[in-house]
């Protein structure tokens, strides 16, 4: 039987730790059950330095799992949650250090997915499953973990908050309306990069045109060995602003461009957050399940003739969501063919 939508839960937990961009696409389902419920009391146990993002939430309480702490980071959520129990617990996340996370939050309903995308032990942890899907974006999928509550998502709505503070220094590192392309260049999987020089020789087309050029990423050491790289390979050279932003900054950031250039990575999604078009490099995943959700006309897509290269079928043969993180994917995309795309995106922009 399908749960009556006007019957409102009165407690529910997400479970939904990680990545940065899959983090992104849990907050318009929050948006929603909000809409529906304005009572509706949400708790959200995240990842540690994506609570960085999504923890201004408003109406929404946070519990941190620090993944890194292992059992204990475990023991530390189960105790904040400890004498609890949920109206339903949307367990979003399949991978077996979630799974054995869920078993210490207590709910009568405990909803996960669907069969042919549970893994690690999943259904062993849920009771009820979210609809059977195949050709969704990850966050419609997320989004979809209302429908067992008797909701629909039918519109996606983000406003994640970004403080003052952090849109005074984007406008004292960007200021005036010069037109910008901002580069993130890393993804946290290092088989979905492209090559600095490709990177650079596109950097500096875009400077030509008249546009400012802002390299950005994270404090970690392979975005700076990436930065370095980039910048050697650059004639002329960007604004680098390589780990001196916070994950807030970087929103602030976004929000004075107008175009991102990046692969698959969390930095794509949360500019796609604020309005900002992307560039999306695919070729290692499939833009249609993990790329820009609003906007992905600018993307250069790959995935097709990398599925063929590397996996002999075309991708519309091959499982829904497939990684083909191989040794050289990257390479099918051509400088000439991300040139392209930066042109047709600014001509619509009517900024060339």
């Amino acid at each position: 039987m399908t749960p009556n939508p006007t019957t409102a839960a009165a407690s529910i937990c997400l479970l939904r730790t990680s990545a940065i961009g899959d983090v992104t696409h849990v907050v318009p389902l929050v948006r929603t059950l909000q809409q529906a419920w304005p009572h509706v009391a949400l708790t959200w146990v995240v990842g540690k330095l994506e609570r960085k993002l999504v923890g201004d939430l408003p109406g929404v309480e946070f519990v941190t799992f620090d993944k890194t702490a292992g059992w204990a980071g475990m023991r530390a959520v189960h105790a904040a949650l400890r004498g609890r129990r949920f109206d339903a617990l949307l367990q979003m996340q399949v991978a077996m250090r979630s799974n054995l996370l869920s078993l210490g939050i207590k709910a009568d309903r405990r909803i996960g997915y669907d069969r042919a995308r549970a893994k690690d032990l999943h259904g062993l942890v849920i009771n009820e499953r979210i609809p059977a899907r195949n050709g969704e974006h990850v966050l419609e999928a997320i989004g979809s973990f209302c429908e067992p509550l008797g909701l629909k998502q039918t519109q996606v709505r983000w406003d994640i908050p970004i403080p003052e503070e952090a849109c005074l220094w984007a406008s004292e590192q960007l200021p005036g309306d010069t037109p910008t392309l901002l580069v993130s260049p890393t993804s946290s999987h290092a088989l979905r990069n492209w090559r600095p020089e490709r990177y650079a020789a596109v950097m500096d087309h875009v400077a030509a045109r008249g546009w400012r050029v802002v390299l950005t990423g994270g404090p970690s050491a392979g975005e700076r060995t990436m930065a370095d790289a980039v910048l050697m390979a650059c004639r002329r050279k960007p604004l680098d602003l390589t780990g001196k932003d916070t994950l807030k900054k970087l929103m602030a950031l976004f929000g004075r461009a107008q175009l991102l250039l990046t692969p698959d990575s969390g930095p794509m999604h949360m500019a796609n957050t604020v309005g900002t078009k992307v560039l999306g490099l695919h070729a290692a995943s499939n833009p249609d399940r993990s790329g820009p959700y609003s906007d992905r006309r600018w993307c250069v897509n790959k995935y097709d003739e990398a599925a063929r290269k590397y996996l002999g079928k075309p991708a519309s043969e091959i499982p829904w969501g497939s990684k083909i993180e191989k040794p050289g994917v990257m390479d099918l995309i051509g400088i000439d063919e991300v040139i392209e795309r930066y042109e047709a995106a600014a001509r619509d922009m009517k900024l060339l």
